[in-house]
């Protein structure tokens, strides 16, 4: 019987690793091949990576989709949705981005951070 609890494979789960919370949208640009630009002092500071896979909710209408993360300048507030997505939003929604990572348990409290209406970094949640 021990070596049953042994031999036991880890199972891996998808836990959030990372919040921006009521981002608010500055630009879109349907043109554009995806993605989702973000001002990288929040990348920084939520702790999501360029080129890093996001959900992203948008809180106005209930659309969501997915998309990959490109950095935009830091400090510029920039929240600019990108190809299909720009048809999931308009200028001024607010959106929650979210981040996630693959383990058998959880390490840590997710990074989550709360924006003001010029998505200026306001507090952690």
């Amino acid at each position: 019987m021990g070596t049953l609890l042994t031999n036991r494979k880890k199972f891996m789960k998808t836990f959030l690793k990372s919040k921006i919370h009521h981002a608010r949208v500055t630009d879109k640009n349907v043109d554009y091949i995806g993605s989702i630009f973000i001002d990288k002092k929040l990348l920084d500071l939520s702790g999501i990576s360029e080129y890093e896979k996001v959900d992203v909710i948008n809180v106005d209408n209930g659309q969501r989709w997915q998309t990959y993360v490109g950095f935009g300048e830091e400090g510029s507030g920039t929240i600019l949705v990108n190809g299909g997505g720009a048809y999931l939003c308009e200028v001024g929604h607010r959106l929650i981005i979210l981040a996630y990572e693959m383990t058998d348990k959880l390490k840590e409290k997710p990074k989550m951070i709360l924006v003001d209406k010029s998505n200026n970094f306001l507090n952690y949640l």
